[in-house]
């Protein structure tokens, strides 16, 4: 065996393995949102259905707004941001018993459903739509530094 065929299936090993470990760390992420929680729902099962409870009261103009919001996020991964951002939303529209979604809802819903260092996408599409940030200041913390956890 020559030395270059060996180094090339030492580096495609090393690729595998890489590969693997990847994937299995998204897979292990997903088992753990379906483990079920203390109420005997997982996370998943709360989103899922929040957007069925909800699901009468998107407008097509909302979906679309939301698409937009969703649409940097990799498309291997689209789905499941929309599916978790559409559950959050979903839950305020319950907990503030609205009859329907409003742009206002739909983009708080997106802010507490990102992480803060996602919002930098949001300010710059709202700036693009010419919609008032003043009222997300609160939820968006333009200057934000990370802190100490909280406790939950």
């Amino acid at each position: 065996m020559s030395g270059g065929f060996a180094l090339f299936i030492v580096g495609w090993i090393v690729i595998m393995v890489t590969l693997m470990a990847i994937g299995g760390f998204f897979m292990f992420r997903k088992f753990l949102k379906r483990l079920p929680k203390e109420d005997g729902k997982s996370i998943i099962d709360w989103e899922e259905h929040y957007v069925d409870k909800t699901k009468h009261m998107w407008s097509s103009t909302q979906k679309e707004f939301l698409e937009e919001l969703v649409s940097p996020v990799p498309e291997l991964f689209r789905d499941v941001a929309r599916q978790k951002i559409a559950g959050r939303i979903g839950q305020l529209a319950l907990d503030k018993r609205k009859k329907k979604m409003s742009q206002d809802l739909i983009i708080e819903g997106y802010i507490l459903a990102t992480p803060k260092r996602d919002h930098k996408f949001l300010i710059k599409k709202l700036e693009e739509k010419q919609i008032d940030l003043a009222p997300y200041e609160p939820l968006l913390e333009r200057n934000y530094k990370p802190s100490k956890p909280r406790s939950v």
